[in-house]
């Protein structure tokens, strides 16, 4: 059928509600949003779920979570998994509780018990929950720091990671398989709950998480000296980090923690950003505000789902706040973390630093100094956690630490994806340790840069809505996968990386080996003086991406070039878009 047939199909059927019926006849006359509701199935891909809510095939409603959480379902009785049950948590997106229930019914009337928790719960605490409960899976309701009319669907595998190779292939092709949505089951939340099917969760796992985290804490004596001294400057984001965040920093002995009030609460609306990232500097307005009105020394801010942190320092001698990317917070992080844990117990022989094949060289300048293992992987936190369950299998690697330029981070394996909880307590115990040295958080950014070199590194993305935005992405792969650029922003490509093709072509000789990693449509450039760009579709928004980094002497140098590398960039592809 095409898309005009499904939306009839849709009104006339008396499965959907008339709720959605309703909201569909609306429609009527409005071909472009018809066909962009119906031209398609909203994909179950490997992360899951994400789009737009409403009615239609290409749209997060009621119906399209029963029909992915079906599939799973099937796929979970396939692996003889019913008896383990499923962890369901959400965030404060609209319809989030009521995609949560919609999908624990599901897996209620196909046997298998969900443990729902109580209300919104950050998206690390549900990876805690997934192995914490025994589960087979997880789902998490949440579309992250997309823009509010937007919902997701994520799911965690047993190892508390998201799906990955090949739960992640299998699952997809159980949720393709469900063709009919009358053929999808659900119950009654009452009868699911006296079968003892639908368990809500909440403080017990709170509880055990929190007590996770503090174990993590390497200078409890530098918080103890100056806690009550440090100003923190915190927002949620209307999101689910406000109870876990400020209780994890009270309870270890921070005192002065100042929240932005428009933005404690939450709010699927997100009434004071348009974009709720702490990618985007938009998010830290109302903070530095209050920043300036405390003279805080840190400004913090976690994305609605709270597995990502943004981070404002203050630079003592200017009195000014300089933003951290995500590459930047990363290192600093990771630096103390390990740095840390080798000067008071040292360092396992086969200590390992992973991160993403878009995040910062300095991780490999890091990992050379401290004498650790680095291993790239593919973009996606879930590829972390997988390394992390590869170590424990194998008895071979000891993880340190891992993170991805976007933003997210991991210390400790007490969650198997990004997790900004832990990343706000280690990030204001690095704050306290350095200050206990007479510096700043800055101030050891600084030194990181004096010792490893001036690494620059950013991203740029180019949004493509709809039917012909995808086709628009596609094309410029296409064209740089068939015509490898010999330089990019004035910089000589050493090599070229196809990870959809799984080679690596060395330009100087046209030798090709493999990548190593699993198939995926990117593009990586080697590039010289240590530097690099990579291009990928994003998987969870309409988007091409465009990573790179650069070296430097110096500061003001590094801004220089980096500003002048992404203008190629966007020059070159005006050039294939043209």
């Amino acid at each position: 059928m095409d898309y005009k047939e499904i939306y009839q199909s849709w009104i006339n059927n008396p499965y959907f509600d008339e709720a959605t019926i309703r909201e569909l006849k609306e429609l009527a006359g409005n071909e472009q949003e018809i066909q962009d509701r119906f031209y398609k199935e909203l994909e179950f891909g490997t992360a899951g779920l994400r789009g737009v809510i409403g009615a239609g095939t290409n749209r997060m409603n009621i119906y399209t979570v029963r029909k992915a959480t079906q599939g799973l379902a099937n796929y979970i009785i396939k692996q003889k998994g019913s008896s383990k049950g499923v962890a369901i948590a959400y965030d404060s997106r609209r319809m989030s509780p009521e995609f949560a229930d919609e999908a624990a019914l599901c897996l209620a009337a196909n046997g298998i018990k969900a443990y729902v928790f109580e209300s919104l719960r950050p998206t690390p605490e549900l990876s805690f929950a997934v192995r914490e409960l025994g589960c087979i899976a997880g789902i998490n309701i949440t579309a992250s720091h997309n823009p509010p009319e937007y919902n997701g669907y994520k799911v965690y595998w047993e190892d508390g990671a998201q799906i990955t190779p090949p739960h992640d292939t299998g699952i997809m092709a159980e949720v393709k398989a469900v063709t009919d949505y009358n053929t999808v089951k659900t119950m009654p939340k009452e009868e699911a709950v006296s079968k003892g099917l639908y368990e809500v969760i909440g403080q017990a796992v709170d509880d055990k998480y929190i007590a996770e985290l503090k174990k993590l804490i390497i200078h409890q004596e530098c918080i103890d000296e100056v806690g009550d001294s440090i100003k923190i400057v915190y927002t949620p984001l209307h999101g689910t980090g406000n109870i876990p965040a400020r209780r994890i920093l009270r309870e270890i002995g921070f005192k002065n923690v100042y929240i932005v009030p428009e933005q404690e609460l939450p709010d699927g609306e997100f009434p004071t950003v348009s974009y709720p990232n702490p990618e985007a500097a938009e998010a830290f307005e109302l903070a530095l505000k209050l920043a300036k009105e405390k003279d805080a020394d840190i400004i913090l801010a976690t994305d609605p789902d709270a597995d990502r942190l943004g981070v404002y320092v203050k630079d003592t001698e200017s009195g000014e706040y300089i933003t951290l990317t995500g590459n930047m917070s990363g290192c600093l992080i990771g630096d103390y973390e390990i740095g840390q844990r080798k000067a008071v117990e040292g360092l396992p022989s086969d200590g390992v630093l992973v991160k993403t094949i878009v995040s910062s060289n300095m991780a490999d300048a890091i990992a050379r100094y401290y004498g650790v293992k680095l291993i790239e992987v593919l973009t996606g936190f879930k590829y972390i956690g997988q390394q992390i369950l590869e170590f424990e299998t194998s008895g071979k690697g000891h993880y340190l630490f891992g993170f991805e330029e976007s933003y997210g981070c991991l210390v400790g394996t007490h969650a198997r994806d990004k997790d900004a909880i832990v990343a706000v307590m280690k990030l204001c115990e690095a704050a306290a340790y350095y200050k206990t040295r007479g510096k700043s958080l800055w101030d050891a950014m600084l030194d990181m840069y004096e010792r490893y070199g001036y690494y620059k590194d950013d991203v740029t993305a180019i949004t493509m809505k709809g039917k012909e935005g995808l086709e628009k992405i596609q094309a410029i792969m296409d064209s740089l996968r068939k015509n490898t650029p010999k330089e990019v922003g004035g910089y000589k490509v050493l090599a070229a990386r196809d990870y959809e093709l799984n080679t690596i072509t060395d330009m100087a000789t046209g030798n090709i080996t493999e990548t190593g990693l699993p198939k995926s449509n990117v593009l990586y450039y080697e590039l010289d003086n240590n530097a690099w760009f990579c291009v990928r579709p994003s998987g969870t928004e309409p988007k091409v991406k465009f990573y790179y980094g650069i070296v430097a002497d110096n500061l003001n140098d590094a801004e220089k070039k980096s500003k002048s590398f992404a203008d190629s960039v966007i020059k070159m592809i005006d050039s294939i878009t043209a």
